[in-house]
C-alpha cells in the first residue's frame, strides 16, 4: 500500500480543518498553563499553508511537506512554529523527491519528523509536550508494521497511541516549556501540544485509511 502526493495534500487539508474546527479548544487548553494562544497559532499558520499549497501541489513530496514546514516557521508564534516547522521540515527530509510513500517511506519519515521535534525542543518524554503524544505514536507505528500489519491499522495504532499519550500528560507536572513555570500548578492540565499533534496523527489515519483512490 502507498500514500499518493494527493492524499499529502489531503492530509494537510484535513488536519488545516481539524485545526480551525478545533482552535477554541486549544486555545482554552493552553489558557490554564500557556500563553492561550496555540489554537489561534495553529490556525494562522494552515491557513497559511493552505494559501501555499496550490503552488507546490505538483512537485514531488518532499517539496511539500518542506513548504508546509517553512510556512510553519514563519507564520506561527510561540514554540510551535518551530517544533511544528521541524516537523514537517524533516518529514520532507525523508522524502525528497518521492511521489508516493510505501509504508516503510512513511516511517522512516515519522521517525525523522519526532527525532527533529526532539532535538529541536529538548523534551523527554514525561516532560508534558507535544513529544508525550508523538513518540508512542512512533512506536506503535513501528510496532504494527514489524507485525505486518496493513497500513490503515497502522495509522490508526499510531492515532490511539497519540491519543493515549496526550491523555497522560494531564496529570503530568510540565518541565519544558511556558508551562513548566506554573511547577505543580500545571498538573490537573491536558498539554496543548500534546493534543494538537494527537488531532495531527488522527487526521492522517482518517484521511488516509480510506482504501480507494489516494492510497492503495
Amino acid at each position: 500500500m502507498t500514500i499518493s502526493r494527493d492524499a499529502v495534500v489531503d492530509w494537510i487539508k484535513a488536519f488545516a480543518d481539524v485545526i480551525a474546527v478545533n482552535k477554541d479548544y486549544l486555545t482554552e487548553l493552553d489558557a490554564a498553563i500557556g500563553d492561550a494562544d496555540h489554537g489561534a497559532n495553529m490556525h494562522r499558520g494552515f491557513q497559511a499553508v493552505l494559501t501555499k499549497l496550490p503552488t507546490v501541489a505538483d512537485k514531488d513530496i518532499g517539496t511539500l511537506f518542506k513548504t508546509v514546514g517553512m510556512t510553519l516557521v514563519s507564520t506561527v508564534g510561540g514554540a510551535a512554529g518551530p517544533l511544528y516547522g521541524t516537523f514537517f521540515i524533516q518529514l520532507g527530509s525523508a522524502t525528497t523527491g518521492k511521489l508516493e510513500l510505501t509504508m516503510a517511506d512513511w516511517q522512516a519519515a515519522l521517525e525523522a519528523g519526532v527525532n527533529g521535534v526532539v532535538m529541536r525542543g529538548k523534551a523527554n518524554p514525561g516532560d508534558k509536550t507535544m513529544v508525550d503524544a508523538l513518540i508512542p505514536a512512533l512506536g506503535a507505528f513501528k510496532a504494527a508494521s514489524a507485525s505486518n500489519a496493513a497500513l490503515p491499522a497502522a495509522l490508526r495504532d499510531a492515532a490511539q497511541a497519540a491519543e493515549q499519550g496526550m491523555l497522560a500528560t494531564t496529570p503530568w507536572v510540565a518541565r519544558k516549556g511556558r508551562a513548566s513555570y506554573l511547577g505543580e500548578r500545571s498538573a490537573g492540565h491536558q498539554d496543548p501540544g500534546a493534543t494538537s499533534s494527537h488531532l495531527l496523527l488522527k487526521a492522517a489515519a482518517d484521511t488516509w485509511a480510506d482504501n480507494s483512490g489516494n492510497v492503495g
